[in-house]
């Protein structure tokens, strides 16, 4: 069930799945099935990711400076949240565009 269009060859050939692993500007993207380019979630998904990053490192920060009782859990589900938040926002959220990072062979 793929829904999201390639933007280079504009066949439907991603799914929240793929686009969600598909990354930020700075990563290298995943391949359209149909023309194999790689492609990657836009700048907006680039942005929300250094937003929400600082985010919980201050967050993370204000705890350790504010100890209570359930810190330790606290910590980590802000990590996980690290993690999961920003990928399932990329998944409905942004638009993909091409990759623009050039990895040497």
């Amino acid at each position: 069930m793929s829904i999201y269009t390639c933007p280079h060859c504009g066949e439907k050939t991603f799914n929240p799945f793929t686009k969600a692993m598909a990354g930020q500007l700075n990563s290298k993207g995943r391949p359209c099935k149909k023309c194999g380019k790689r492609c990657v979630n836009g700048k907006g998904a680039t942005i929300f990711n250094a937003i929400f990053s600082v985010c919980v490192f201050a967050t993370v920060i204000y705890i350790y400076l504010h100890p209570t009782i359930f810190e330790i859990p606290q910590v980590i589900g802000l990590i996980l949240a690290l993690f999961l938040v920003p990928r399932l926002v990329n998944a409905f959220f942004f638009r993909l565009t091409e990759a623009i990072r050039i990895d040497l062979p």
